[in-house]
């Protein structure tokens, strides 16, 4: 499973990409019979299709943010709100109006499952989960890891129950769009999820390890309508694991600042030249600038615009913080104790409210007073 989490790369299976910006590149095809098109003429064909649709001037929403590689490909940043149907409109409007070469989403492998999930599905998988799903998800992922991705699957549900929604429509409608888009291809581009809950877990001190251990196993607090619009702004896994342990900088660190690092990287990547294909190995290669459309939570926006232009390692932010077996008894250990600890409270106290005991208190304390 590590072997995987340190691929940087990954990618959803549609079409081959196609150039952009490139109407003077592409000759123009000469209408005729189809079944006698070559392959190349067929691909320039499209491609001049597409060209058309994509406007030179496009008119976008106020959430998508323009960026600029050095060799000229331009990549739109829509900022989404997670629950949000304005969100999903942004998004395609701006893959309609730009026909990008790149759809690059906020997903990794273990969340693209997302992408057909829809009310229904997220209820039902929510209410079936099980003693095996969850030691299926500890096998996989480690144990505070896999409890963590139950919790994620839990809040989401609760959060769906109320709006009718669930989470990661934006993408749904990011998908559907790019495969309408000739030669599209649909790139995954956050960081492995198993790699940010093992950094972020990393980061916390022994107590905030066992109040969020008690607060995975014993969630029960339902879900209010502020804390279903603190989601839409906020990360959903920063906004979850805030509202257990309080926020500290850590946390930030490794669940948006190090993924925005992750985010722009994978967006620089799927922003580079184009070569257009070529009727014979005679004719000289032409290359030209990619267009692209990210679709990103908002609360990442700022962190790939501040890291844009800068020199990115994602290597250091790729590796899984390994956690001592001594750290991961010690917290058991404390979380049995705190358990233990409140199980014996709330046991004194259902003892103590009993009439019986009730009836016996009040004559040992009338006999203490003859």
């Amino acid at each position: 499973m590590d072997g995987e989490e340190q691929q940087p790369a990954h990618e959803a299976d549609v079409e081959p990409v196609v150039p952009s910006e490139a109407s003077e590149s592409v000759p123009r095809v000469l209408s005729g019979d189809p079944q006698n098109l070559s392959d190349v003429d067929a691909f320039n064909l499209l491609l001049e299709m597409k060209l058309k649709r994509r406007r030179q001037r496009p008119n976008l929403p106020r959430t998508v943010t323009q960026l600029v590689a050095e060799d000229g490909s331009r990549v739109y940043v829509v900022g989404t709100a997670h629950f949000s149907d304005d969100s999903k409109r942004d998004v395609v409007k701006t893959i309609r109006e730009v026909q990008p070469d790149v759809v690059v989403v906020e997903l990794c492998q273990y969340r693209v499952s997302m992408l057909k999930m829809d009310e229904s599905t997220l209820l039902r998988e929510a209410q079936e989960l099980s003693l095996e799903k969850l030691q299926q998800a500890v096998r996989q992922n480690g144990l505070m890891s896999g409890l963590m991705q139950m919790l994620l699957l839990k809040v989401s549900a609760h959060i769906t129950e109320q709006l009718g929604m669930a989470p990661g429509g934006e993408f749904r409608e990011a998908f559907k769009e790019a495969s309408k888009v000739p030669f599209c291809k649909f790139h995954l581009g956050d960081r492995p999820i198993p790699v940010t809950f093992k950094r972020a877990i990393a980061a916390l001190s022994f107590w905030q390890k066992v109040r969020l251990a008690w607060g995975l196993c014993f969630l029960s607090d339902p879900i209010s309508k502020d804390d279903v619009e603190r989601c839409k702004q906020k990360d959903l896994l920063e906004q979850m694991m805030a509202e257990m342990i309080g926020e500290f900088p850590d946390l930030h660190r490794t669940i948006v600042s190090e993924r925005d690092v992750y985010l722009t990287y994978m967006l620089r990547q799927a922003a580079r030249r184009l070569e257009l294909p070529r009727a014979s190995d005679a004719e000289p290669r032409k290359c030209v600038p990619s267009v692209v459309v990210g679709v990103v939570g908002m609360g990442h926006v700022p962190g790939i615009e501040k890291n844009w232009s800068t020199d990115l390692n994602i290597q250091e932010i790729m590796t899984p913080a390994i956690l001592s077996r001594l750290a991961v008894k010690a917290a058991f250990f404390g979380l049995l104790g705190y358990s233990l600890y409140w199980m014996g409270r709330r046991t004194a106290s259902l003892v103590l409210s009993l009439p019986a005991t009730q009836y016996c208190l009040q004559r040992v304390t009338e006999a203490r007073h003859k």
